[in-house]
Formats: structure tokens, sequence, C-alpha cells
């Protein structure tokens, strides 16, 4: 074994900068002096000429990074090592090896990855101090500097385990058994289980009663929302009658829908009633019917090409708590990974992304923790790298976040996710299970990683469990979940699948088994990620990025071979019988043997009587402060302030279909009112979106769990018709999180409030929650999360009419439509519907022209966010304060077109008008929108920094005299090829900009899964490149940007004999040409294909991802690729990437004609000399940093768009 030391130079190691400032600002390690980063790859039986293969090849950039043999510290230096545990997904350490094994198919070589971290000029105190803080122990363990231990995973396989004298068990000897096997359900259920194998007469297998442990728990089958509910007494208070009117309404709705059936009072039950009464009534008809529960899923009416479709829009929320609030990498990662399978699982295409999370304040200060707690700044900081780099690399937009700030978070972080997904109807086949079907397991292979945490998420939070619970958070692959996103778009595969299921809690035991009622699993078929599981393990296991998809068994071998085809692996692992016995084998053992008929029982039912507290008198917010200081502490109220710094961190543009970017206006500040997308047509134009808000306030949940869930709603539509939506025919889905109830009857009494408050708003207008996702367990030692109900709302609109919430102009009306109050805090809904009506109305006919609801700040927060956007000043008429201050959730204000009529808008109240000097002027006051700005964005500076992003020095390049072939070889049809490696996402807009443009696009997919369908990969790539003329090289994160940058793989791929040789015909002989974007731009610079030397994308300048839309101004137009433009052109682009800092070496060539695009106002990557992209000499070759294909018609109606790029109709009209 030899240990080879990797160290990124000083001036782009920003892993060192992050932590450096970390340690002495947060940790208040004042003396430390320097901090390093040394990544140590320790290469098994490699010899002298493979390891300098490996070196060269895989994990050394001699430009930007350090290899050293040992490791040499200076006297005032300490350091420590540190590995992931073992069992967890270490992304640089698989695909390094997944690498290794694609260059040395013969050879039996293996890479370790750990990571030393140095400090300079601290003592031991310090230290230990500094290793606490960075070294989660669910994560990693710190391991010696010097050992040389390579850990052997055990491949012995511990037998299965029979229960013996189980079914003698009493009830102390089964609480025993609980204790001992850490089996989350409670005794009356282990009793009841005595009971079924009593009728058995045989003793269960561990196997068994672990499996209808996670399937009864509360994460999978909501056993808290099942409980029944007995007596339900209501407090003596001043709202106790609007709670008995609205029981009563409750109960008459279940009158009206259950007529004489039997049917409990239960969570679930408020929970789904107005879904079940619409539907009776038959205004539900546009939801989905169908055995699969994979999301929420409507039929709508899409404009493709001016032609009428029919699509399934799908939606799903869920929460990753207790995951992330142990792990919060992997957790927030997973908590992603995991919905995007939900309506993947339905078929349908996943494209835009909502985040919404609860902490207490990262401010509090390093000391504050509590014990047993990561610090909060540690766990919003990291779950922020999770989610963003979940997304990021699989191609999901995030399209709207917001991060809510309660003290009552502490007890449990709150990790909760929203999607949009949509596929054509006719894409999707569902089918009943017959006997003799197959069940085919697709994706990702099986570990141990995961193991219990359906149970583990169900449980409250302790002082031990960042000890305890290691091996319940697992890491996800996204680039793997990518290639099946890939393989359910294609039509002809889609409608194979019969039913589907993505493995989540509970793995094989849930996924599969949920399936079809008899079924038998073979465990030994399970393709392992390692040798050494049990049938348990097998069994049990939440390893990401599987699928389980039940087809008819005479098209398993398509299947197969279209999932080969994608570059996955797929397996055929179980059956469905005529039997309903849900049955695993494991080496010829029948292990598991579940009649369906009692796993479906979900246990011993619950039963409990609830009561409900009346919430105390609120008293009327009025301040003593002027209006400037009542301004300062709204705008620095840390749940008011800008979140643009955290927002910067999601590709809020990967998809290519955003309609409105999360910040909006010429400076990008104008916070959007919820997220809006086209839909995801692959062929062809489409003018229908979708939209998606949220509603959520705790301090009103606080106080009044009814009035929290009756606002969220309120809320949640409110949003939509800012946007430019209708409430009618919006439907809802539900996120509920709340304290672990226990046998507390008030306790129980909160989510039935809310869950009675948001009943009461669907009832009054008709519409209705069809989805929904519930967490029981907000709660750390005598500490509970605020009583959470989330509305998600969606519905979907013309692109036509969707309005953007920053003031566009000066010298316009602004209004306020204020909806009205009752005595027990509700809106009047006749009124409500009335006041939205009309704003849609006007909204149709072009009068409106901005638009924001009213939230937690009131009016006045609403007029200064719209103002900042563009910095477009506004003048107040002389209006009550308290009231502009007021949360008038609801309320809308709007920007009127400067010949709206007025009149035409019934009640309201003119708030004031737009002006053009960049002033807020109220109550004599004149405020300068800068001087706001700046208090806004203050309170999560620290927390997350904005994108400062200085343009950089300009340098001076040698210019020669241009050359360059204006023409090619005429082609009617010019063919573009887009190769797609394992971690590409860019292809589907890339392909879209060149089939605009008039080229003939084919995908070309390589294949990694063994090195002889890599090395057949090579010769029919080479084939491919011989018929194109135009070779596109997509953005993504291609092996997850590893080992230590990205580009790698691509290159390694151009440089070998067979496409090298075949690169040189196509540019010299055929006059190809070559774009490359992102990480394609990368590929370019590192096989020296733009310039000859050191020229690389290092990572960002200040650190972490970049999304952002930036100002992009053509230096040279001489290239082929810029035939349509010239010098001086503008254009704006979005920019989303961890790598965009161009740098080039002193001694590399590059002409200044070779300088195409340079960065205009900012340079947000640190880009050398502010260049944008670079060509080739010749001009045939084209990088570019921005991500210029995902522009189109209609999309980012918030950001300014100087111009578009024409460089994709250049290119092929090159061939013209």
């Amino acid at each position: 074994m030899e240990r080879l030391f990797i160290e990124k130079k000083t001036e782009v190691n920003v892993e060192r900068e992050e932590l450096l400032k970390e340690f002495k600002g947060y940790l208040g390690v004042k003396e430390l002096k320097d901090v390093r980063v040394v990544d140590v790859y320790d290469l098994i039986g490699a010899n002298e000429e493979e390891k300098n293969t490996i070196l060269e090849n895989i994990i050394l950039e001699p430009f930007t990074d350090i290899y050293t043999k040992t490791l040499e510290l200076s006297d005032d230096e300490k350091a420590f090592r540190i590995k992931d545990l073992k069992g967890q997904f270490n992304k640089r350490e698989y695909f390094t090896n997944e690498f290794i094994n694609l260059l040395f198919s013969e050879g039996d070589i293996e890479v370790k990855h750990s990571k030393i971290i140095v400090v300079k000029g601290i003592d031991e105190k310090a230290l230990k101090t500094i290793k606490e803080y960075y070294i989660n122990p669910i994560e990693f363990k710190e391991v010696s500097l010097d050992d040389m231990t390579v850990e052997k995973i055990d491949e012995s396989v511990e037998p299965v385990e029979w229960v013996k004298g189980f079914i003698g068990f009493d009830r102390e000897a089964m609480k025993a058994f609980k204790e001992n096997k850490g089996i989350g359900m409670d005794v009356e259920d282990l009793l009841f289980i005595k009971e079924y194998f009593n009728k058995e007469e045989r003793d269960p297998s561990l196997t068994e009663i672990k499996l209808i442990d996670t399937y009864w728990s509360d994460h999978c089958r909501h056993t808290t929302f099942m409980t029944r509910i007995g007596e339900i007494e209501i407090e003596d208070g001043d709202y106790k009658e609007l709670f008995e009117r609205e029981l009563k309404n409750y109960l008459e709705s279940r009158e009206f829908t259950y007529e004489k059936r039997e049917k409990a009072i239960s969570l679930m039950d408020l929970a789904t009633i107005n879904m079940k009464e619409l539907k009776k009534k038959g205004l539900l008809e546009d939801k989905e019917e169908s055995d699969e529960v994979n999301a929420a899923s409507i039929e709508i009416d899409v404009d493709v090409n001016g032609k009428t479709e029919k699509w399934l829009l799908m939606f799903k929320n869920e929460t990753h708590n207790h995951p992330t609030e142990m792990e919060p990498f992997g957790g927030a990662a997973t908590c992603l990974g995991g919905a995007i399978r939900d309506p993947l699982s339905g078929r349908a295409y996943v494209y835009q992304a909502m985040r919404i999370t609860g902490a207490a304040d990262p401010r509090t200060i390093y000391e504050d923790t509590l014990k047993g707690k990561l610090p909060q700044r540690k766990i919003t900081r990291t779950a922020m790298k999770g989610y963003s780099s979940y997304g990021n690399e699989i191609g999901a937009s995030t399209g709207f976040l917001r991060e809510i700030y309660d003290d009552g978070f502490v007890a449990k972080r709150m990790e909760c996710g929203a999607l949009v997904a949509a596929t054509p109807k006719e894409n999707v086949y569902r089918g009943k299970p017959q006997a003799g079907d197959v069940i085919i397991l697709l994706g990702g292979r099986t570990g141990r990683d995961g193991l219990g945490g359906a149970v583990g998420s169900s449980k409250e939070h302790s002082e031990d469990s960042l000890d305890k619970g290691g091996a319940e958070v697992q890491k996800g692959n996204p680039a793997l979940e990518r290639k099946i996103i890939r393989l359910f778009r294609k039509k002809d595969i889609s409608k194979m699948i019969k039913v589907c299921n993505d493995f989540g809690a509970g793995g094989v035991g849930v996924a599969i088994g949920e399936l079809a009622d008899g079924l038998v699993v073979e465990l030994d078929k399970v393709p392992l990620k390692y040798p050494g599981l049990s049938a348990t393990d097998i069994a049990l296991s939440e390893s990401q990025e599987r699928m389980a998809c039940l087809l008819d068994k005479k098209d398993a071998e398509k299947f197969l071979e279209a999932a080969k085809a994608e570059d996955l692996e797929a397996t055929i692992v179980a059956k469905v019988t005529e039997e309903k016995l849900l049955k695993f084998t494991y080496k010829g053992e029948t292990v598991v043997a579940i009649k369906r008929e009692f796993l479906d029982t979900n246990g011993l039912e619950k039963d409990i009587d609830i009561k409900l507290l009346s919430p105390r008198e609120k008293g009327e917010e009025t301040s003593k402060k002027d209006v400037e200081n009542r301004i300062t502490d709204l705008l620095e109220d840390i749940n008011i302030g800008s979140q643009k710094g955290l927002v910067e961190n999601f590709d809020s543009t990967v998809s290519g279909e955003a309609v409105v970017m999360p910040y909006g206006g010429k400076y990008m500040l104008s916070p959007s009112e919820g997220m809006v997308s086209k839909i995801p047509v692959l062929d062809g134009e489409t003018t229908t979106t979708s939209i998606m808000t949220f509603g959520y306030d705790p301090s009103i949940s606080k106080w009044s769990p009814f009035h929290g869930g009756y606002y969220a709603v309120i809320e949640s539509l409110a949003k939509i018709v800012a946007l430019g939506g209708t409430y009618k025919g919006v439907r809802l889905t539900f996120q509920e999180y709340f304290e672990r109830l226990g046998e507390d009857k008030s306790k129980w009494g909160k989510p039935f409030l809310a869950l009675l408050g948001a009943f009461s708003i669907q009832k009054d207008l008709d519409i209705a929650a069809i989805g929904g996702k519930d967490s029981m367990s907000g709660t750390f030692e005598d500490i509970d999360v605020p009583p959470t109900l989330i509305s998600f709302a969606v519905t979907v609109e013309n692109i036509g009419n969707i309005v953007t919430s920053e003031f566009k102009k000066a010298n316009n009306r602004v209004v306020l439509i204020d909806l009205k109050e009752d005595k027990d805090g509700l809106i009047d809904t006749k009124d409500m519907m009335k006041k939205y009506d009309l704003v849609y109305e006007l909204n149709k006919k072009g009068l409106i022209l901005s638009a924001t609801s009213v939230k937690r700040g009131g009016v006045m927060r609403s007029i200064l966010e719209m103002s900042f956007g563009n910095k477009i000043g506004f003048k107040c008429k002389d209006l009550d304060m308290d009231e502009l201050f007021k949360a008038k959730y609801g309320s809308i204000v709007l920007e009127l077109k400067d010949d709206a009529s007025i009149d035409e808008l019934g009640e309201f109240t003119l708030l004031g008008k737009t002006i053009s000097d960049q002033k807020i002027v109220i109550d004599e006051k004149s405020l300068e929108i800068d001087s706001l700005i700046e208090k806004w964005t203050s309170p999560l500076a620290e927390v997350f920094p904005s994108i400062e992003g200085e343009l950089e020095k300009e340098k001076d390049y040698p210019k020669n005299s241009d050359i360059r072939i204006r023409k090619g070889l005429k082609v009617t049809k010019p063919k573009v090829l887009i190769p797609i490696l394992t971690g590409t996402h860019g292809e589907y807009t890339l392909g879209r900009s060149f089939k605009n443009a008039g080229g003939d696009v084919e995908e070309f997919v390589f294949k990694f899964l063994n090195p002889k369908d890599f090395k057949e990969s090579l010769l029919k790539f080479k084939e491919k490149i011989r018929t194109s003329q135009i070779l596109a090289l997509p953005h993504g994160v291609v092996f997850g940007g590893e080992p230590g940058g990205s580009g790698k793989l691509l290159k390694y791929i151009l440089g070998t004999p067979e496409i090298k040789e075949e690169m040189d015909r196509f540019l010299q002989n055929t006059d190809g040409l070559i774009l490359g974007i992102g990480e394609g731009f990368q590929t370019l610079l590192r096989s020296g294909l733009i310039v000859k030397g050191d020229a690389v994308l290092a990572q960002n300048k200040e650190g972490g991802f970049v999304s952002t839309f930036q100002d992009i101004e053509v230096k040279n137009s001489t290239s082929p690729w810029f035939n349509a433009m010239k010098k001086g052109d503008i254009y704006t682009a979005p920019i989303g990437t961890y790598e965009g800092r161009l740098l080039i070496g002193e001694d590399t060539n590059l002409d200044e004609s070779q300088i195409a695009t340079k960065l205009i106002a900012k340079n947000p990557t640190g880009s050398i000399s502010n260049i944008e992209s670079l060509t080739s000499f010749d001009g045939r070759v084209l990088g570019t940093i921005s991500s210029i294909d995902r522009i189109d018609t209609g999309l980012y109606k918030n950001i300014d768009i100087k111009g578009e790029a024409k460089i994709f109709e250049s290119g092929i009209k090159y061939f013209d």
C-alpha cells in the first residue's frame, strides 16, 4: 500500500478559507494562524506505473494541487485525521475506485480515502474544541495520522436468528425483548404479534419482527394519525364557540361523506375529509384515481405546440427531520433524493423543488449549544450543503426556499421538501398485479446504510441520539438516481410498469412488500454493495437510489435491456403469487412468511381522548417607536430579513423551465411568492405553467394551532393569486410536524386543532388537500417544536398571466386588497372569493404589474420588498402606521398599470404610488433604499453570506492576427452529438437549444457498469463522432465532480487512443465544431482543446455553489460560434456551478482573440480577468462558464434579461 497526500494550493483552497473563518470566528479560536486540508489516498495493489497513471489521470491536477508522499508538519502545527464510518457512502472514494476500475480492468487496485486537518498556532484545548465541532460521530471517526490499517468488511454472514420461545413470552419478557433488540413498537403490539404466531404455531424470525416493526412504524403507517379519537373535550374560553361550530361542521361532513358507514374519528380522517366530501360532490374530477399512492396526482390540460394534451401533474412533500438533526448533510440530501423518488415511482419527471426548513437561531454562540446537540449554525449550514448538493447534482431546480426561525426548532430541525413533477398521461400505465408477474430491482446496490431509519425517525430525540444513530442515516448518490429519471422518461419503458415503489423506509421489505398481496422475494438475488449482509440487513436496508418495478413477465427482458442502455443495474428479485402471503427466502430458507391480512392490520388500533385548549386573547400589536425605527426593527427581524445568501447555493435554473426566479428585479432582491415553471415538455413548446406556494407561520400556530392551520391555507392561496393564478381548482398537500404526543390529551389537541382550522377554510372554499405527510416526533427532552401545519398549494396557469413581485416603474398606484376579518379572527370567505376573482380578472386584462401577499411584517414589508428588486421608490399616503405593520394574511398589495381604472377594484385601500427616487417616503421621513437593503440583508449575512462578485483586475494577453474559418461543409441538418456520463444533467436543455436552432440531436450514453461495457462504449462513441458535425458537452457533475475536481473522466475518454485519433480527424478534416458548457468547458480545458498549458475551472472564489444571472459581453466574434453576433453585444445568462473560476497559468499561451466573452458588472465565480468563455485559436472549439442552454421562451420573467446569446444558432448556421 502507498499513501498519497493531496492538498489544494493556498490560492484555490476554498475549504481552507471556510474552516479558518469558522474556527476563528464562530468557535472563537483567535490564536489560530492557519488551516490546511489534506486528502489522503491509500492506494492498494498498484505498482509504480499504475500509481503514476492514477495520479496523472485521476487524482492529481498539478496546476492546483500539491502532491507529497509524506505529511510535513511544522513545530506549531497539530493535525487530526478522520474517515467515514464503516458502510457510509464516501463519494470521493467511491468514484475514485469506479474510475480506477475503468483504467485497470484486470487488476485488483483499490483506494481508501480519509482526510487530515492541520491547524497552526493553537494549544491542545483549542484543538479539542475544533475536533468536537468538526467531527460529527454519526458521520466520521478519528483515526491516528499514521494508521495504515485497511478495514476489511466482514464477509461472514450472520445466520437467521429465530426468536425462540417468543410465543410463550409474558409481558415482562416481551418488554425485555423489546429493549434488547431495539424494537420501536410498544409492548401491546408485540403481544398482538405473539397472538398471530401462536395461531401459526411457530416462533418468528427476528427478520419478521423487525419487518413488522418497520411496517407498523409511525413513519410508514401514520400510526399517530390513524389512532381512533374518542371523547373530544373543549376548554372554556374565548374560542370555545368557534371550535364547537367547526367540530359540528366536521361531523356533518363525515355524515354526508360516509352516510351510515362506521368510520372512526382520527387525525387522518380530519386531514382527508374535505377531499372525500368534494369527491362525493363531483368537485374533484381532476384527481387521478389509482391504487398507487406515490404522490398526489391530478390530470391537467397542457398546451403543446398549440394543441391540448392530457398530462398528470404530481406533487409530494415530506420531511427528513430526525436524520438531518443528527447528520445534516446526508439527512438533508436524502430529504430531496427520497422525495424525488416518490413522484418518480409514479413515472413522472421532477422539475422543481421547494425547500421549507425550521431552525433555532443559527447566530447562537457555540458555547450555548445544548448538550447532545450539534450547533444550530452547523446543522443549518451543513443541511444547506446536503440538500443543494443533491439537487444541483441530480439536475432538479430548487425554485423556492425559506428557512423559518423559532426557538422550538432547537428540539429538532425541520427539513421539509416539496416537489412538482409531470408526465404525459399516455405514458403511465396503472396495472393490477397478477400471479406470475415479476419485480425488478432497479438502480443502486444494497448495503447496511439506513438500517432502522423508519423506526428511528419515529422516535423523539434525546441526548444520546448522536451516539447511537449512525447506521440510521444514509447518504445518497444523485448521479445514479438521475439515470432512473432518464429511463422513466422513455414512454415505451414507462408503459411497461404496472406498479412501482421507491425504496425508502423499510427497504426491500416495504418497497417490494407493498407491490402485491402475494409475493416471494429471493433475498439472495438482491445485488449487494459488499458481502457479509444478513437476511435482515438485505430485507430492511434503506440504501438509496433503488426502485421496485412490477411488470408482466413477457416485458422483463426488454426492460432489463433498456436499463442497461441507461447504464443501470436491474435484477429480477421477486414474483407475484396467488397466495396472499409475504414470503422472503434466503439461501433456500424461508425467513419471512407473514399473511397479508395480518400485516395490513397495522397493529392494534390505538384509542385516545383529546382536549382542545382555547387560545388566550391576543393583544393588538402597537408600537411607540417612530416609523424609521419600526422599519429598522422589521428589516432586521431574522424571519423577515433577506435569505438570498442561502438561496444562491441552490441551482434554480438547472431544469431550464423556471418562469420565476427566487429573487427578482434588476438587482435580484425582490423575493418571489412561490415557484412557477413551464411544464417540462420534451419536444415542443408550451404556455402551461405549474405554480406551487406554501403557507405557515409558527407565531400564529403557537398562539392558536387552529388559526395556524387556517391561515397556512389562506397564505398559500393568497400567494397563488399574487402570482397570477386563481384559487379555484387549487389542490393542497399538507406537512404536519408536532411534538411527541404520548398520552397527553391537550398535546393531541394541537394537531387536531390545526387540521380543524385547515378543514374550515377548505370547506368554505370547496378546495381540498389531496396529499400530505406527518411527522410526530419533534421533542428533545422537555423542548418541543412549534405546532406545524404547512400548506402547499398547487395549480396550473397560462404563462401570460404570471405576475411577479417587484415594482415595475415609477408613477404607478399601489393598492391594498384587504380581506375582512370577523370576531374570531377568521376571514370573510365570501368577501375573499369576490376579491380574489376580481384580482384574477384584472390581471388577465393586463392591469396588474406586480403583486405580493401580505405576511408577517404587514403591508410595510410587502412595499419594501417590492421596491428592492428594481430600487423603485415609494411614496406612502397618510395611513395608520399600526395597520401598515399588521400581518394581514390573505390580503394582497398590487401595483397597477397607469391606465387601470381604479373603480374596477371595488373595496381597496390606496397605499400610495411608486416614484423614480430610490427612497421610501413615509410619515414625513425619506429613507434611502440602499440603506434599507443593507439592514434587510444583515440578519443572516454572516451565516449565509451573499456573493459579492467584484470584478477581477483585467490582464493583458498578446494578440496575433485572427485565423478563422467562417463557413463549414454544407449540411442540411447538422448532427449534434451529446455524450452522457454518470452525473451529466444538462443534456435536456442543451439538446433543446440545438433542436430549436435547427440541429439534429443525438444522445450517447456511456456505460460504466463494467470495463467491457466501457470499452464497447468507446468504440461506439468513435463511430458517433465520425457521423456528427457538432460535439456538444453538457453541464453536470460527472462522477460527483470527483476526485477533487470535475472534467477528469471525459478528459480521459477524449484522450484514449481510439477517441483522440477520431477527434483530430473531426476537427482538422471535417470542419467539426465543439461546444462545452460548465463541466463541458472544464473537460475542454483539461484536454488541451482550447489552450495548451495550465488552464482549469477551479472552485468558485468565494466558495460554495453559485446560482445567479450574469450580464455577458461579446469581446471577439470571429469564431464560427459567434457568426450571428458582433463584438460589443450583451446578453444575459444563468450561472449554476461549483467550479466557475477560470484560472490560466502564467506560461499558458492564450491569445487575446481567444477570449470570446467577458463578465460585466459582476464576477460571481472569480474568473481570471473576468473571462466567461474561450475559444480555440481556430475558433472551432468554444467553452462557456454560463449555462446559455437554459434560456428559452417565457422564462425568468422577474429577471432583467438584456439579450440572448445566439451561439447555438451560429453553430448550426456555420453548416448552411
